[in-house]
């Protein structure tokens, strides 16, 4: 998987701007995106999704569909993210085989970050570690489990909750593969800057990667 901004869309009922953002953003650079819309009714899920996965095609960038295993399958996008309340890890393997990501919310607990690793994960976020305009949190995520997590959990770790450039920033120097944000990228008046600006935060892991590979 990608390092870099894991770009998550936000409840917006009009697709040719959901599509326009998302294409600047993906231009930009942007990893990842995941298509999240708590509120769509299943057909504009359909349309969105498929006008996202047309989208990412076009960039070589995976799209995940966040709870909807059988949009996912419909679509034959790359995987789905589940949360506490969806269908588990072990499910969605289950349905998708093992050829599609399956992302998994920890929130806070490492317990879960290792069940999901062993149930067949592709990635575990944690979240959230600060205030969000999209979703409110009753908790707040200590960074140090970031570090407590590199150093047990063998799948790539993302960060979420509240994320702007500047404060991403620590969480990705105690070694986060991917920070996942939405308001700050949405509602920015240029979000490609935004999206630079997340993408330098990772240029220093990626040196450090380009010389450990070419080592002898």
């Amino acid at each position: 998987m990608h390092q870099g901004l894991y770009l998550v869309t936000p409840d917006w009922d009009d697709t040719d701007q959901l599509v326009d953002t998302t294409r600047a953003a993906l231009h930009a650079g942007a990893a990842m995106l995941q298509y999240r819309h708590k509120g769509a009714s299943p057909s504009l899920r359909r349309e969105q999704g498929a006008a996202l996965l047309a989208l990412c095609r076009r960039y070589n960038r995976p799209l995940i569909i966040n709870d909807h295993i059988a949009l996912c399958l419909t679509l034959d996008a790359d995987g789905v993210h589940v949360g506490g309340t969806d269908a588990s890890v072990a499910q969605a393997r289950s349905i998708l085989g093992p050829g599609k990501i399956v992302g998994a919310s920890c929130y806070g607990d490492l317990a879960l970050a290792r069940a999901a690793q062993r149930d067949g994960a592709s990635y575990v976020a944690f979240g959230g570690f600060y205030p969000s305009r999209v979703k409110q949190y009753s908790f707040r995520t200590d960074p140090a489990i970031i570090t407590q997590a590199k150093a047990e959990i063998a799948l790539p770790l993302v960060v979420i909750g509240g994320m702007t450039p500047a404060n991403a920033a620590p969480l990705v120097g105690r070694g986060a593969d991917l920070v996942a944000a939405i308001s700050s990228i949405y509602t920015a008046e240029v979000p490609g800057a935004v999206v630079r600006a997340f993408d330098v935060l990772f240029a220093g892991q990626r040196k450090s990667c380009a010389k450990q590979g070419g080592a002898v």
